[in-house]
């Protein structure tokens, strides 16, 4: 199992639109393709305008193809292109367990 962790700057002032818009549209289609949400975060003290991500996945493998299904899906292209502006980095990181830490089931 490894754990994907997205890490985007957004624009000043821009979480709160974010937020919505991925509500409305970005979230059902990554759960529905990408399936396991391992949690989803702002930040509110350090830096600042930064939204962290996790999704888990069987291997590197299964992400690889749940990720292909996302860009492949007109939903999502669509979601991506409105949020296009508000989005000015981001970090990327697989992150593999300790030996002794089980991943929550699914909410």
């Amino acid at each position: 199992m490894i754990v994907e962790m997205r890490t985007y700057t957004l624009a000043v002032g821009a979480t709160a639109r974010y937020f919505k818009i991925y509500g409305e549209k970005g979230a059902p289609v990554q759960k529905r393709i990408l399936g396991h949400m391992v949690g989803y975060y702002s930040i509110e003290v350090g830096e600042l305008n930064k939204v962290i991500h996790l999704w888990a996945y069987a291997d590197m493998e299964d992400r690889a193809r749940r990720r292909a299904e996302l860009w492949s899906d007109p939903e999502w292209l669509g979601y991506v292109k409105e949020i296009a502006g508000l989005v000015t980095a981001q970090e990327n990181q697989i992150l593999t367990p300790a030996p002794f830490f089980q991943l929550p089931p699914p909410a």
